[in-house]
């Protein structure tokens, strides 16, 4: 199982980001500030680095300079709040490998990690997600069902993609608001459930079941 270490001192975005990669399967280590987080991405057990830029003791520039310097190769994507162009490009040219301004989408910070490691490990990229009939490509963004070509809206393409990754599981709305919306957004919205319905007469009837009590699963035939 991977290790992905998430240097971040904001404790609430930290915990957010943690709990993500832990039920995507991977392990999470988190730390506050950058000596820590320069130690453990040194120490060779870390896979990929989620790196802040405004950490304390050390920011996110020193940490990723160090790291380079020292020759380490570990693919690190680089997180901020700092969404100015001369702030991307120092990042990209100090040695990150991506950079992600926040506020952000967990899953588009999850398809970041896992393209970044893919290539760190030479893997084939996968370009689509498939359950029983149902097919999504990631790199047209269109949906397939039962041969018959479906085009989807942004949300509607988070919202199937994010199913697809999780066939036969329930996800709760909390969870979808997360990975598809962001950590910042309203949770007392009902925008999940609008958006749900628009995939489900996409999807046709009896693909996208209501779990009472619980959230969304997704029961794909074929």
């Amino acid at each position: 199982m991977s290790v992905v270490l998430v240097a971040e001192d904001e404790p609430r975005i930290a915990s957010f980001v943690a709990k993500g990669l832990r039920s995507a399967g991977f392990t999470p280590l988190v730390c506050g500030d950058g000596a820590t987080a320069l130690d453990h991405a040194l120490g060779g057990d870390v896979a990929l680095v989620v790196l802040d830029i405004g950490l304390p003791v050390l920011d996110g520039f020193e940490v990723l300079r160090r790291l380079r310097e020292r020759g380490s190769t570990v693919p690190v994507v680089v997180l901020t709040a700092r969404g100015s162009v001369d702030d991307t490009v120092a990042g990209l040219e100090g040695g990150a490998d991506d950079y992600m301004a926040k506020p952000f989408r967990f899953e588009e910070l999850l398809a970041r990690i896992r393209l970044r490691l893919r290539e760190s490990r030479a893997e084939p990229v996968a370009t689509s997600l498939r359950a029983g009939d149902v097919e999504l490509d990631l790199r047209t963004r269109r949906l397939s069902v039962g041969g018959e070509g479906k085009d989807l809206s942004a949300r509607e393409f988070g919202l199937a993609e994010t199913f697809l990754r999780h066939p036969g599981q329930v996800l709760t709305r909390e969870q979808l608001l997360s990975r598809v919306w962001g950590y910042d957004f309203d949770p007392g919205s009902n925008v999940v459930d609008v958006y749900v319905g628009y995939l489900r007469r996409k999807l046709g009837p009896g693909r996208l079941a209501t779990v009472r009590g619980m959230g969304y699963r997704l029961d794909p035939r074929g």
